[in-house]
């Protein structure tokens, strides 16, 4: 019988909030009621912005919190080198292709065909989907570029991709979507464009990482935010084209602010620690993102917003 494995996967860009507390803690019963294995992955793929004090801040949370995980914890910085492996794959497939225009350009380039009075579609995340120019360089092209030394990404080649699928993509949604769908749900990775797989500052990104550490750690449920939700067509995606298990899925609710929005690292929203600084005990926390002792599934409050 195989024993359900599940991860909680905390980047450490910064110190963790409400939000983190309930993934960390919906994971930690889910796998308690399965009588899973659950493990810790530090996801410092950006070696810019992640830092080791917000690591070890978050090990500090996870461990006053009372979550617990096996060793060792997986390291993305640590790993490129399987990345990296399996955008070869995909390099070698010709599935993925060189990009070249910068975020700049491409937010002028879409922009100006806003103002000719085209509308350029956007991702599920309202992103403008990747001009498809670069896409349709010649093979010549490309290498002149590189061999001058032009800076650029490699992005999916999302129509060739889905040429190569045999049958429709489906993932087994055991939480809830953003219109309480469960179950069989069909996905839908076009609605991405050619999405980025590795820039020139990071050799991977969480897309590619993603399915590649949830395969190398044997991850068969992954519980996380409903951000993530119409992600997960690309990370099935990508599991197809690599030959990958697929893992069941829960995406649950967030923890929203005052005006609604997901708590952010970046806007500063209330840390943990500075919770526990101020007196707050593993209880409270519990209490502020509306889980009930010794909750299951059903015990989680949608969309509570902290006090």
């Amino acid at each position: 019988m195989t024993v359900p494995v599940f991860r909680f996967a905390p980047s450490p860009n910064g110190e963790l909030h409400l939000g983190h507390a309930l993934s960390a803690l919906v994971n930690a019963q889910l796998c308690r009621d399965a009588g899973g294995r659950m493990l810790l992955r530090i996801e410092d793929i950006d070696t810019e912005r992640c830092r080791p004090e917000f690591e070890h801040g978050i090990l500090a949370d996870l461990a006053w919190l009372g979550f617990e995980w096996e060793a060792p914890v997986r390291r993305q910085s640590e790993h490129f080198a399987d990345y990296g492996a399996a955008l070869d794959r995909l390099i070698e497939a010709e599935l993925v292709y060189p990009a070249f225009m910068s975020r700049g350009e491409t937010r002028a380039f879409v922009a100006d065909r806003e103002e000719a009075g085209r509308p350029w579609p956007r991702d599920p995340d309202g992103a403008p989907v990747y001009p498809d120019q670069d896409r349709q360089l010649s093979s010549r092209e490309r290498r002149t570029r590189i061999a001058e030394g032009a800076p650029f990404s490699w992005r999916l080649d999302m129509e060739a991709a889905l040429e190569r699928l045999a049958a429709p993509l489906f993932w087994e949604e055991d939480g809830a979507g953003p219109g309480g769908e469960i179950g069989r749900i069909a996905a839908d990775p076009r609605a991405w464009g050619d999405v980025i797989l590795a820039r020139r500052d990071t050799p991977a990104s969480y897309n590619l990482c993603v399915v590649i550490d949830d395969a190398i750690q044997g991850i068969t449920h992954v519980v996380r935010g409903r951000d993530l939700y119409y992600a997960t067509a690309v990370h099935r995606l990508l599991q197809e084209l690599l030959g990958l298990p697929v893992p069941a899925y829960f995406h649950h609710d967030l923890v929203l602010d005052r005006d609604g929005r997901k708590l952010s690292k970046s806007r500063g929203d209330t840390a943990l620690r500075a919770l526990r600084e101020a007196g707050a005990t593993p209880g409270d926390v519990r209490r502020m993102i509306g889980l009930k002792a010794g909750f299951g599934a059903a015990g989680l409050t949608p969309g509570v917003s902290p006090p």
